[in-house]
């Protein structure tokens, strides 16, 4: 049809004909309506993707006829067509974006070919659900690289009553952005999770008391002799069935007492322990060498009495702590460190807490943070750095010798044994 000023006008005297065509604006030359066979009209632009008479003709549609007014459409044109003035191809950036992934997408080559590839089991189970129970629900359907800090932060602050999980959640989708900028499938450095503040957590680490260790110990041995007595719900059928109370005692097998025992010698963590083979010890030279854990390969040392503990358990199976089946290992230790914990008079304490408590006496002792991180096996520095408060004895020591040098100044019998310091006076020391 011949150009013309595109009006509403016009608009409504177009009809379909048996095939589609296009009326394009007497001003604004690369804008027009495209007219389809079933009546459907849309505006639209053509340009040219570059410079010269060889660059490919393109055409983009903007909307609907009746979704926008013709001097609406005219305006969007302008702007369109004007990015192309500089540079850029629409058409070709919209069809970028279709193909685009969406989060969804991204999160199942995250956790296959980084996670999974790179992670213990246990880690990868818990990237794969924090992932599909908490953000893909919300933005799963939505492109990768275009999730907004917005939308993260509004998923953060939905899981601001669990605060941990929340923000377990944050730095678990600030690593897959990472990725994804690295496999190309979002913008180099674009990630969304930036800049977003975490919430505050309180201290999860607890460590167990010299007396509250002891508890534990006899908790333990009672435990592999005579068996820990249990409460029966008098108000159950079958309770008058039950043993008397003098003998209702659960024996917990020397496999059990054992893991939990090295659990607190070795401050391993738990699965390092249940996934145990008798062919990772190395017992001349007092070593775990275990071929993967949550940082990757360790090795962790054993001391005396862990190696006495693995020197007299009876080799039941492939693992160390042996499961209901030979060739798998135990699952967890809920129930033996239940009853232990219970019996022991502990409210509260994690099984996590025996490796604190480990750390924390070697804190505490002053052997120095970059050797406890590498007992713990640790790979950052910044994780080791949580005992910092408990390395006190560099602290304690220097006050003791302050403390003594200044009492025997003063004469106090604290002091004794201790430099005598010469005080200055006027020019000339006398002793005080």
């Amino acid at each position: 049809m011949p150009n013309k000023q595109i009006t509403k006008r016009v608009i409504d005297s177009l009809k379909p004909r048996s095939g589609e065509y296009f009326v394009w604006d007497g001003s604004l030359a690369g804008y027009g309506v495209r007219v389809q066979t079933t009546g459907a009209m849309s505006y639209v632009v053509k340009y040219r993707a570059g410079s010269g008479r060889a660059a490919p003709t393109r055409r983009l549609t903007l909307a609907k006829v009746g979704t926008l007014t013709p001097d609406e459409a005219r305006t969007l044109a302008k702007k369109t067509l004007g990015s192309v003035a500089h540079g850029a191809d629409p058409a070709a950036q919209r069809a970028a974006d279709k193909r685009a992934s969406t989060l969804a997408e991204v999160a199942e080559q995250f956790l296959t070919e980084h996670v999974e590839a790179k992670r213990s089991a246990s880690s990868a189970g818990s990237y794969r659900d924090l992932l599909e129970r908490l953000a893909l629900p919300e933005l799963g359907t939505r492109k990768a690289g275009k999730i907004t800090s917005a939308e993260i932060q509004r998923l953060h602050s939905k899981n601001a009553h669990t605060p941990y999980q929340a923000n377990r959640l944050l730095r678990v989708l600030s690593s897959l952005f990472t990725f994804a900028g690295k496999a190309h499938a979002v913008p180099t450095g674009f990630n969304p999770c930036r800049g977003i503040e975490y919430f505050p957590e309180e201290g999860r680490e607890r460590y167990l008391t010299t007396v509250e260790l002891a508890r534990i110990g006899e908790a333990i041995r009672e435990a592999e002799t005579i068996g820990l007595p249990y409460a029966v719900d008098q108000s159950k059928p079958k309770a008058k069935h039950a043993p008397k109370e003098a003998n209702r005692r659960t024996i917990v097998g020397p496999h059990a007492t054992a893991a939990l025992r090295l659990l607190i010698f070795t401050g391993a963590r738990l699965r390092e322990i249940l996934q145990l083979k008798w062919d990772h010890i190395d017992f001349e030279r007092g070593l775990l060498l275990l071929p993967t854990s949550k940082t990757g390969k360790k090795t962790i040392v054993l001391n005396a009495p862990a190696l006495a503990i693995l020197s007299g358990l009876p080799r039941a199976s492939d693992y160390v702590v042996a499961g209901a089946l030979p060739d798998q290992p135990r699952s967890d230790l809920k129930k033996p460190w239940k009853a232990v914990s219970s019996r022991a008079g502990l409210r509260g304490v994690r099984i996590h807490d025996l490796r604190h408590t480990h750390a924390s006496v070697g804190a505490g002792a002053g052997l120095g943070l970059p050797i406890i991180g590498k007992l713990l096996g640790h790979t950052q520095a910044v994780t080791t750095q949580r005992y910092a408060h408990l390395d006190a004895d560099p602290l304690r020591k220097a006050s003791e010798h302050i403390g003594s040098r200044l009492a025997s100044a003063m004469g106090e019998g604290s002091g004794q044994g201790a430099d005598v310091v010469a005080l200055q006076v006027k020019g000339r020391s006398r002793r005080e």
